[in-house]
């Protein structure tokens, strides 16, 4: 039975401030993954208004890489190494939709988000059906608890525990049950659906899954919070121009160093 996961996040923000922060830390987080042949390449950033709505579209790819353990490189195509990713923002509700070129069907990652400015207390932001809210397992998701971080991936700059925005005099959210009292606040619901259908290695790796985008989610929302005084007062113009600019940099940055990369396939 495939998993369908619902994360709630708590953001120390209102839903207004929230689409300026998400854009910008997505810009933010694509720079930093990208370089040496790897990362992000957006081929499409743009705005739709058709039958579901309007709103922004983005189509973009992920090369993998040395992202992937190096013991398994060896094993796995070229090809597998490469994901696309399409998005349709239509803020306050967003819609991504990750698959496998060489997966084909067999490999399908959804994700839908409702911003609402409550603190987590909705029980169907996203409209699921009878049989989905069967299926559903609901998480929250606190961005300032550090046992959830692996030293590895700790970055006393991206540490909601103990950082405090000068903008905004927000933080740190270093206080037990700090959502249920802090202003502004809003919650991002996530509604995860990952399917892979390998035979053999389905049930072990839809898990994986899910515990990969818990880790994205609290990653990115705790650098989004730290984030606070960059984004803070841009406008959605502002957004779109650094996205544009991004885009541009990305291409760059791929390109770096790229032909000195080892070919494991």
């Amino acid at each position: 039975m495939t998993i369908v996961k619902e994360y709630r996040i708590r953001n120390n923000c209102t839903v207004d401030e929230y689409r300026i922060a998400q854009l910008y830390a997505v810009a933010k987080m694509s720079m930093n993954e990208t370089g040496g042949g790897e990362g992000v390449e957006v081929l499409k950033n743009e705005p739709y208004d058709n039958e579901i709505g309007k709103g922004q579209y983005t189509y973009k790819i992920y090369h993998l890489g040395s992202r992937i353990p190096a013991l398994l490189r060896p094993l796995i195509p070229k090809d597998a190494l490469i994901l696309h990713e399409e998005a349709w923002n239509g803020y306050p509700h967003c819609k991504t939709v990750v698959t496998s070129p060489y997966m084909k069907e067999n490999m399908r990652v959804v994700t839908e988000t409702m911003h609402l400015a409550d603190r987590g207390t909705t029980e169907n932001a996203l409209n699921l059906s009878p049989d989905q809210l069967a299926q559903r397992q609901v998480e929250y998701i606190d961005v300032a608890d550090n046992s959830t971080i692996s030293k590895a991936a700790y970055k006393p700059s991206e540490d909601p525990f103990t950082y405090k925005s000068k903008k905004t005099g927000r933080g740190p959210l270093n206080k037990s049950g700090w959502e249920k009292d802090c202003e502004p606040v809003m919650t991002c619901y996530k509604v995860v659906t990952g399917e892979f259908k390998w035979w053999g290695i389905t049930s072990t790796v839809e898990p994986l899954i899910q515990s990969n985008m818990r880790n994205v989610f609290t990653m990115f929302h705790r650098q989004l919070f730290c984030d606070t005084d960059e984004w803070y007062g841009m406008t959605i113009e502002d957004v779109r121009a650094l996205e544009e600019e991004t885009a541009k940099k990305l291409v760059e940055k791929r390109q770096q160093e790229g032909s000195s990369k080892t070919d494991f396939n």
